[in-house]
């Protein structure tokens, strides 16, 4: 089975970067910047969401793009009936690990994409829906359609995640650095066709933002002098194959490099085409 660019950076992030999940933390001034501190701002994160849930008693919850499961076993620990929606087989498994016997409900972990999801057999099952750096993957016009159908009268749909600035596609320094993310203004007019009332919504995208500041220095310091001394060794013992490797990747290696490692993954930039909403809104009861 194939593995998308996200699954590999969860299991690369664990790996290489000791980290409980791959969403970004939340930086406020009173927690310095540095690696050290990524899983308390990752929890910050966590908590943020966790906050814009209803009681615990008997609230049952759907994480849409559950990732490893961080999020689920911290829910089943205070009490709710957390069930978790992720496409790949192996991250299932690895969720399945995470939760263990938490708790005295048994989670259910759907291996489909949201699309796909048996929405039949859920209607009005859940009292929260929630998409944690996950609703940019899924067309609105096909996610919010299932969302309202499984979340109960009254029920709460949890949005936190990224969208595209009127700034996109300007030409301007960085403008191809970041992908993902729906157009923002499309999604305000896409929401409006839909019953939801709007709770709340936060733009926290300068408490994020500094998480590229992060990831930059990392790419920089570490992973590019590392791919230049791959790339020395594998010009200086297999030059023919590696050549041809170039020729035939070169439109492919241009593009990550701009991306990864031309400087512009910077928080300003972030900040110029991106823009961070927790969004939390309610079904009519």
């Amino acid at each position: 089975m194939k593995i998308h660019s996200r699954e590999l950076g969860l299991v690369l992030a664990q790996q290489l970067g000791d980290v409980e999940d791959l969403h970004y933390g939340l930086w406020d001034a009173d927690l310095p910047l540095t690696f050290a501190n990524l899983r308390e701002a990752q929890q910050r994160y966590s908590n943020m969401l966790l906050a814009e849930l209803p009681p615990a008693a008997g609230a049952k919850v759907l994480d849409v793009g559950c990732g490893t499961g961080h999020l689920i076993r911290q829910m089943l620990q205070r009490g709710y009936e957390a069930d978790g929606v992720i496409p790949s087989p192996d991250l299932g498994a690895l969720v399945r690990r995470r939760i263990g016997d938490v708790g005295g409900y048994r989670p259910r972990i759907f291996e489909c994409r949201f699309e796909d999801f048996p929405v039949a057999e859920h209607r009005s099952s859940y009292d929260v829906v929630l998409f944690s750096e996950s609703f940019q993957y899924i067309r609105p016009a096909d996610s919010l359609p299932r969302v309202q159908a499984i979340l109960r009268p009254g029920g709460t749909l949890i949005i936190c995640d990224f969208f595209r600035t009127a700034a996109h596609g300007d030409g301007g320094p960085g403008d191809r650095s970041f992908g993902g993310g729906h157009r923002y203004a499309d999604f305000v007019e896409t929401m409006a066709r839909f019953p939801f009332q709007l709770v709340r919504d936060d733009d926290i995208t300068t408490r994020v933002s500094p998480n590229l500041r992060l990831l930059n220095d990392w790419l920089m310091q570490r992973a590019r002098p590392a791919a230049l001394t791959i790339n020395r060794y594998l010009a200086s013992n297999y030059p023919l194959s590696t050549r041809l490797a170039r020729w035939l990747f070169r439109k492919r290696l241009r593009k990550l490099e701009y991306k990864y490692f031309s400087g512009h993954r910077s928080p300003e930039t972030f900040e110029r085409y991106k823009t961070y909403h927790l969004l939390v809104y309610r079904l009519p009861a």
